[in-house]
């Protein structure tokens, strides 16, 4: 290895080591009573240096979950074209969850992520920047589904729509996920498919003529379609004489 590897891997151990420090200090004693020094002092390294990594205290809380959020895009961006956008959605955060584990391993124990998923939920000070963020997130997300679409997300509403139900459930997911007894990965996963099966059923017109014609059923189905797609995307030919009929034109 070269003298610039060498560098490079002590400064991510360095990194790592901080990051480590930090979490394990806040799902201790708490976000707030912890202090940048405290952080260092458990990792013997100057304040200094805890600020050449992270801007604030706020940076380290979330460090793992912004590599999570990330992983869920770059899995968004490599789902094929002819797939819809909840299709698509579904299948990146799955495939996220089955390769996360590894992914947040090489940096803090999954345990760790998961009681800090959990403080950063009950943080007041943090639970505010956590929903900021969302929002930030959502708005990534519906722009990387209009462009698969071949849609103006300013002109047309529906991949922001699209993008408000697929988050709602993972939000809720992630709060029952928060109050549980099993801080895994594979809880918040089951969790999420489950409720992901019931976005299409939710969204149903009638939930009682769905009821009685199958009882507790939980159909793998899209909101807007079969095959996950917008019923009144751009380009389909039917779409007008749908909209006509369903006004009685």
């Amino acid at each position: 290895m070269t003298g610039t590897g060498l560098r490079e891997l002590k400064k991510q151990r360095t990194r790592d080591a901080l990051l480590r420090a930090a979490l394990e200090l806040f799902t201790t004693q708490g976000y707030e009573h912890t202090t940048v020094d405290e952080i260092a002092d458990a990792v013997e390294v100057s304040q200094r240096t805890f600020f050449r990594y992270f801007a604030n205290k706020e940076e380290a809380a979330f460090a793992v979950q912004t590599m999570v959020e990330s992983h869920f895009i770059d899995a968004l961006r490599e789902r094929p074209a002819a797939e819809g956008p909840f299709d698509a959605m579904r299948h990146a955060a799955m495939c996220a969850w089955d390769t996360l584990g590894e992914a947040i391993e090489e940096v803090v124990p999954v345990e760790l992520y998961m009681r800090t998923f959990q403080m950063i939920e009950s943080t007041p000070a943090l639970l505010a920047v956590h929903l900021r963020r969302f929002a930030e997130l959502d708005e990534q997300v519906a722009r990387l589904i209009a462009d698969r679409e071949g849609l103006d997300v300013d002109a047309d509403p529906r991949p922001r729509v699209a993008v408000a139900a697929f988050a709602g459930v993972m939000r809720v997911t992630g709060r029952l996920w928060g109050q549980g007894e099993d801080p895994s990965l594979d809880a918040i996963r089951e969790l999420t498919e489950s409720y992901l099966d019931h976005l299409g059923p939710a969204l149903a017109k009638d939930w009682r003529a769905r009821s009685a014609a199958a009882p507790g059923a939980a159909p793998r189905a899209a909101a807007a379609g079969g095959d996950g797609r917008y019923s009144g995307r751009t380009g389909d030919p039917g779409a007008s004489e749908r909209a006509k009929g369903a006004h009685g034109q």
